[in-house]
């Protein structure tokens, strides 16, 4: 037996599928009013949302730029200096120049720090 349907003549109640409010129905109606219809037409032509997707984390390693506190020495990515041994301390991100081939930090272009302190 079908619950919204009529017992011995009475009138049933409907149940709208947005508020789940009661209403009585009419032919061709689903739903309670013109505001809960509306609802249920912007739920059904919503545009879906693209997924973000996060690029994979990077190493930094190959893209930092070193220097020997003894010799003064510039590398990129290479934290052992090339000509005392010694280790070399972080200037920051950055690379090789491609007119001279040295190493080149990116704070030394912009005279700012690039990536906060907080992040290292």
């Amino acid at each position: 037996m079908d619950p919204e349907a009529p017992l011995h003549g009475g009138t049933a109640a409907a149940t709208c599928p947005v508020c789940q409010d009661t209403f009585v129905p009419a032919p061709n109606k689903r739903y309670c009013g013109k505001p809960c219809r509306d609802t249920a037409w912007r739920r059904r032509h919503q545009v879906r949302a693209v997924p973000i997707i996060v690029p994979r984390s990077r190493p930094r390693r190959p893209l930092t730029v070193y220097e020997c506190e003894a010799c003064a020495t510039r590398s990129v990515g290479d934290q052992r200096c090339g000509e005392c041994g010694s280790f070399m301390r972080r200037i920051g991100l950055g690379g090789r120049c491609p007119h001279c081939d040295e190493a080149v930090a990116v704070a030394d272009l912009l005279d700012e720090e690039v990536v906060p302190k907080v992040m290292r």
